[in-house]
C-alpha cells in the first residue's frame, strides 16, 4: 500500500495535466494505458497458466474500451463489437491442438480484453456526468473534467488513507491470501478519506452532499476490489508487478487496476443518480 500511495505522486500529475487539455487528448491517454495494460494482463494470464493471444487481448481491450467510453459514437454497433472480440478469441484458439488448452485460451483472451477494456469508463464518466453550474465553487472545471477529476482524487485518497491508517493501526489483516499488506484498519481509513473527499467534491460541484456520502464508500470499495483483483492475478502468475515500465513502481496495470473497477461504478452512479 505504501508503494501505491507513493506511486500516485508519479502517476496522478501527468494524468491531471492531460485532463486539463480535455478531449481528445484524455481519451488518447486512456487508449495508451489500455494498450499497455492489456499487454501486461496477457503476460500475467500466460504466467498463471492460461494461454492467450496477446495482440488480440490488446485489440479487444481497445474495442471494449471504445464501447464503454462512448457507445453513442458507435451508433448501436458497440454490442456487436464486443461480440466480435469473443468470436475472434474463439477462432484464434482453434490453432491449439489440445482442445483443453484452446478452450482456456479462448476464455483468457476474451477475459483479458473485457477486463482491461473497462478502463474506458473513465472517459464515459466525463460524458455521462451532468454539467457543473458556473456558480458552484468548482464551476470553472466544467462537468466533463470535474467528474473525472473527482474519481481520480477519490481513488488517490482511498490509497493514501488506507496506507496512513493501516501503517499506524493495522494489525488484523483481511484477505491475506491475496495481498498480505491489507488490514481492516487500512480499509476503514481509506473509506473515511474517500468519503470525505467525495462529500467535498459534491459540495464543490453544487450537488447534494448526501450523494457524496453515498458515492464515497462505493468508490472506495470498488477501488479496493480492483486492487485485489489484480493482486490475485499477479499471485496466480507468481509475479510481484505487472511489468517494469515504471522503475520501482511496476507496470501500467499496477497503476490503473483500481480505476478498472472504480470508474464503471462511478459512471453508473453519476449517470443514474446525479442531476
Amino acid at each position: 500500500m505504501r508503494q501505491r500511495a507513493l506511486s500516485a505522486l508519479i502517476f496522478v500529475p501527468p494524468l491531471l495535466i492531460v485532463l486539463a487539455f480535455g478531449e481528445p487528448w484524455f481519451g488518447v491517454l486512456i487508449a495508451v494505458f489500455v494498450v499497455i495494460a492489456a499487454w501486461e494482463a496477457a503476460r500475467l494470464l500466460r504466467g498463471a497458466g492460461y494461454e492467450t493471444v496477446p495482440w488480440l487481448v490488446v485489440a479487444g481491450a481497445l474495442a471494449v474500451a471504445a464501447d464503454v467510453a462512448a457507445p453513442a459514437w458507435l451508433a448501436g454497433y458497440g454490442d456487436l463489437l464486443i461480440a466480435a472480440v469473443v468470436v475472434a478469441a474463439g477462432i484464434a484458439a482453434f490453432a491449439e491442438t489440445d482442445t483443453r488448452v484452446g478452450f482456456a485460451a479462448w476464455m483468457a483472451t476474451a477475459f483479458g480484453a473485457i477486463y482491461v477494456g473497462l478502463l474506458g469508463a473513465l472517459v464515459r464518466l466525463g460524458l455521462a456526468g451532468p454539467a457543473v453550474a458556473a456558480s458552484a465553487p468548482a464551476g470553472q472545471l466544467g462537468g466533463e473534467r470535474g467528474w473525472i477529476l473527482l474519481v481520480i482524487l477519490l481513488v488517490w485518497s482511498y490509497d493514501t488513507g488506507a496506507y496512513l491508517v493501516g501503517i499506524a493501526l493495522g494489525k488484523r489483516k483481511f484477505l491475506a491470501h491475496i495481498s498480505p499488506s491489507k488490514s481492516y484498519w487500512g480499509l476503514f481509513g481509506g473509506l473515511v478519506a474517500c468519503t470525505a473527499v467525495a462529500a467535498a467534491g459534491f459540495w464543490a460541484f453544487g450537488q447534494p452532499i448526501v450523494l457524496g456520502l453515498a458515492m464515497g464508500p462505493l468508490i472506495g470499495l470498488a477501488a479496493q476490489a480492483g486492487d485485489l483483483a489484480e493482486s490475485m492475478l499477479k499471485r496466480a502468475a507468481g509475479e510481484k508487478d505487472s511489468g517494469a515500465l515504471i522503475p520501482g513502481h511496476g507496470g501500467i496495470l499496477d497503476r490503473v487496476d483500481s480505476f478498472i473497477f472504480a470508474a464503471p461504478v462511478a459512471a453508473l452512479f453519476v449517470a443514474a443518480l446525479v442531476r
